[in-house]
């Protein structure tokens, strides 16, 4: 006999594993299946541009179809939990995958010692302008003001002034172990300091103070406190009867990023290949790798502010460096101890500029309570100039 719960199971599977998602599931896992079947060769030494080009056209749109993947299910996610759940679901599965496989580099053979530093800062760089820049402009273009809670989103800042500080400032300024590098000591020290700071920030963000990241709502503080409240209670209601939607639905979103990450490795070679070729900026391979990495997040949030809703999209932007710098960093550090090799956090000159231009810029768009168009034309306008200094510094 059929009971209600093997219904409810049944409708469970069918509104999450629709035709398009097996069908989307079943392509690129086929495309990774194929991209380890044939091995490091094929998909690395290039005899022509045009094999390079096939190859890079094939990647390409297999990662554009799971970013869309990811979009779909995050956007469920993020409207069964709410906010700051929701994105925090997308952006941890992201960088967690991200940092898995720089620590994979790290681990095998060869040296890489700026690979951690590269990462973070091409992230801030494509996260806090370029995709903050479109969210600020796109929105504001289609909606005029849109609002956002400043009390949470400074919070971001703060934690993104200090680890980004601590971790690529810092060691200019130091005496170190020389060369701008961390003694054991340090490394130690900063390495719980960071995985610290990040934890409780996560703490508080998910407990008491989640209301200082969603979107605002009319009335007092205290009256949004209590709405929130209310909304949170009615979500747990309702979580007890969509656990397993939740919990499949994760998984879901996880194998849809997965062949995004592993992919942009083969993407890399690819890429390094075209650099090569036309005689391109080494560092802008790494730019557009961390791009590739980053879509789905970045598809998400230029979306939200396309929905008029901004603070989720301030949630994905400065969430993910919070993120990138709160993981990548103490990863780094931690298998630079143990497997002896030496890892550079150190911005350069430029950099450093650059990393304090984009502080400023944010603490000063965002102190308010609203945006406007020219806020998201500064931000464009200094990737931008990074990217004119990667090309002619």
């Amino acid at each position: 006999m059929t009971t209600n719960f093997d219904k409810s199971q049944s409708n469970v599977f069918q509104s999450i594993f629709t035709k398009s998602t097996l069908i989307r599931l079943v392509a690129i896992w086929s495309i990774v299946l194929l991209a380890f079947t044939l091995g490091k060769d094929l998909l690395s030494n290039f005899h022509t541009l045009t094999q390079a080009v096939l190859v890079f056209s094939i990647l390409f749109l297999t990662i554009i179809i799971a970013a869309f993947g990811v979009v779909k299910q995050a956007d469920k996610l993020a409207h069964q939990l709410g906010e700051p759940y929701g994105t925090l679901i997308l952006t941890l599965s992201i960088v967690s995958i991200e940092v898995i496989l720089i620590a994979a580099v790290l681990l095998g053979p060869g040296e890489f010692p700026t690979i951690g530093k590269d990462s973070i800062f091409s992230v801030m760089m494509i996260i806090m302008n370029l995709i903050t820049g479109l969210c600020i402009l796109l929105g504001a273009l289609k909606y005029g003001e849109q609002e956002y809670n400043s009390s949470g989103t400074l919070s971001y800042l703060s934690m993104i002034i200090l680890l980004g500080s601590i971790s690529l400032v810092l060691p200019n300024f130091i005496i170190g172990a020389g060369n701008s590098v961390f003694t054991t000591t340090q490394s130690i020290v900063l390495s719980i300091l960071i995985t610290t700071i990040y934890a409780l920030f996560l703490f508080f963000q998910t407990k008491k103070y989640k209301y200082l990241y969603t979107q605002p709502t009319t009335g007092s503080l205290e009256n949004k406190y209590q709405v929130e409240t209310k909304i949170d209670a009615t979500k747990v209601e309702n979580l007890s009867y969509n656990k397993t939607e939740l919990f499949i639905r994760t998984i879901v979103l996880i194998l849809m990023i997965l062949p995004i990450v592993l992919l942009s490795h083969n993407m890399a070679a690819v890429v390094d290949y075209g650099v090569q070729t036309f005689n391109l900026p080494p560092l802008l391979g790494g730019i557009i790798i961390a791009i590739i990495v980053f879509t789905p997040e970045s598809i998400t949030a230029i979306k939200a502010a396309l929905n008029n809703e901004f603070q989720r999209a301030i949630n994905l932007c400065h969430g993910a460096f919070v993120s990138t710098v709160g993981l990548t960093v103490p990863a780094v550090l931690t298998i630079s101890l143990i497997t002896g090799k030496t890892s550079f956090l150190a911005l350069s000159t430029t950099e450093i500029f650059l990393f304090l231009t984009t502080i400023a810029l944010n603490l000063i768009h965002f102190v308010g309570k609203r945006t406007t168009p020219i806020l998201g034309v500064t931000h464009l306008a200094l990737f931008i100039v990074f990217m004119l200094l990667i090309f002619n510094p």
